[in-house]
């Protein structure tokens, strides 16, 4: 009798399994079927396989910006040989990236911004490395680039590989090939920059997490040349957990007949310096990369803040879509020593008419960083003067006080601004691109107040992608920012905000 409830008992509980199971497959493949049929079809730009990058393998054989820059040579080579050389006679559109001689086609413009660059000048009083972010180019901080120049600094700007030829590219790329890079072009900048010049690293988004990365590796034993300072624009230091599950997806777009799931966004390329579809592959590699990053920081703050970090510059959007400002104070600056670290944080435009418009969760986004608990950096807020007022100001709290000190900056919120964005903040508001005004007889595709009207549903972009900011109405206080965190900005500029 005991064998025989034994035996039902057993056989009910495999049946409640394996009808689990089957319920399961029956969810995923659904799920599956549904996704291809949504995602377009994808193009040359979505599959070309181009081997010719830099990977973290070549790092014996790709010692310096030369070798690096003439193994982009090549890169861009098969770039016209597996993509625009394959683009049919339906996509040779005006406002296609890879559409030869279009508007949008950076091979077509006088200088491609998506390549590697440098500008060297006599006797530089700093050397700077600029990183780009993910799905990004150089071409995202060469305004700060230039100014830098100016004021008399040895400029690198690196083209991360998986970057600036097609988002194909970034199914395959992993971190440790953006980290290798980077290194390479810390080592090489040093050599070229020669002894006793202070060098520093302006990363923004990913590019900025590449930057905490390096400098925590050093802290944790890593041979490597020391930084004099990092200056973070919407650092990548926290990215939503769904990223996690991206592993998955992309081992089943590997099946024969599921390419499409290689991706989270298939979407129309018009832009000539950002990609515009996103791979699976990518949201992987800046999770895992945070990760390392909140790793290497648990071990070593076991003791206590981490004393002896490179001076750090942050600023930031109190709102940011693509990653966590919170996540910046929680898992880096908060856990760093009172060693000259700076915060500064735009807020959103509390006399913008949109008030009823704004999720609840984002009414007072700043709150926590004014608050009672002091913070071991300096914080400056930029945020209206009065909640009818476009007048900006700076709310300025020292490291380690509680007092907050009132400073007028002379700027004020644009009219139709409600807030930044995270792919504003580098971005000069007269780029001919990505600026605030067309400029006449421009060659090139113009993306910064995108005005389209008409019928909902008929696009094959979303409208927030036409909403988003594309450049900081704020640049020069971001600028003057910076060129003093360097010690470069003059009498004036100094004592300002």
């Amino acid at each position: 009798m005991h064998r025989l409830v034994f035996g039902l008992t057993r056989h009910a509980l495999l049946f409640l399994v394996y009808g689990a199971l089957g319920v399961l497959l029956v969810l995923v493949g659904g799920a599956v079927a549904l996704s291809l049929a949504r995602t377009p079809d994808l193009k040359p730009w979505h599959e070309a396989s181009l081997d010719a990058e830099y990977t973290r393998a070549d790092a014996g054989e790709v010692a310096d910006l030369t070798a690096y820059r003439q193994l982009e040579d090549r890169l861009f080579a098969q770039l016209q040989d597996e993509v625009y050389a394959r683009v049919t006679s339906r996509d040779q559109r005006a406002l296609n990236r890879y559409a030869r001689g279009s508007l949008a086609d950076p091979t077509a413009y006088a200088e491609d911004g998506n390549r590697s660059y440098e500008w060297s000048v006599p006797a530089p009083r700093a050397a700077v490395l600029m990183v780009h972010g993910l799905s990004d180019s150089p071409y995202s901080l060469r305004p700060l680039a230039r100014r830098l120049h100016t004021r008399g600094c040895h400029v690198m700007g690196l083209r991360l590989p998986g970057h600036g030829t097609a988002p194909a590219a970034l199914k395959t790329i992993e971190w440790e090939d953006w980290a290798g890079a980077l290194r390479m072009a810390v080592a090489d900048l040093r050599r070229r920059a020669g002894p006793g010049v202070p060098l520093y690293i302006v990363g923004y988004s990913t590019g900025a997490a590449l930057a905490v990365e390096y400098a925590l590796a050093r802290m944790a034993g890593e041979a490597l040349e020391p930084v004099a300072g990092l200056v973070l624009l919407s650092p990548a230091i926290g990215v939503a957990p769904s990223a996690a599950l991206a592993v998955w997806q992309a081992r089943l777009a590997g099946l024969p007949g599921l390419g499409k799931l290689a991706w989270v966004d298939v979407a129309p390329e018009y832009d000539p310096y950002k990609y515009n579809s996103f791979a699976v592959n990518a949201g992987q590699q800046i999770y895992e990369l945070t990760r390392v990053i909140d790793a290497h920081m648990t071990r070593l703050t076991q003791a206590g803040p981490l004393a002896g970090f490179p001076r750090t510059l942050v600023m930031q959007s109190a709102v940011d879509a693509t990653v966590s400002p919170v996540a910046v104070v929680t898992v880096l600056m908060d856990r760093l020593a009172d060693d000259g670290h700076e915060a500064v944080v735009f807020d959103v435009n509390r006399s913008a008419e949109v008030e009823l418009l704004l999720r609840d969760d984002i009414r007072d986004p700043v709150a926590g960083l004014l608050g009672e608990r002091s913070w071991p950096f300096d914080v400056t807020v930029l945020t209206n003067a009065a909640a009818d007022s476009s007048e900006l100001i700076a709310l300025h709290r020292q490291a380690g006080q509680a007092g907050v000190v009132r400073e007028p900056t002379g700027m004020a919120w644009p009219p139709d601004v409600f807030s930044l964005s995270h792919v504003a903040l580098p971005m000069a508001p007269d780029d001919p691109i990505y600026g605030a005004r067309r400029l006449r007889r421009a060659p090139t595709i113009y993306l910064g107040r995108i005005e389209l009207l008409g019928e909902q549903g008929l696009l094959a972009v979303p409208p927030g992608a036409l909403l988003r900011l594309r450049f900081n109405p704020f640049f020069g206080y971001l600028e003057q920012r910076t060129l003093r965190f360097m010690g470069l900005a003059d009498a004036r500029m100094a004592g300002a905000g």
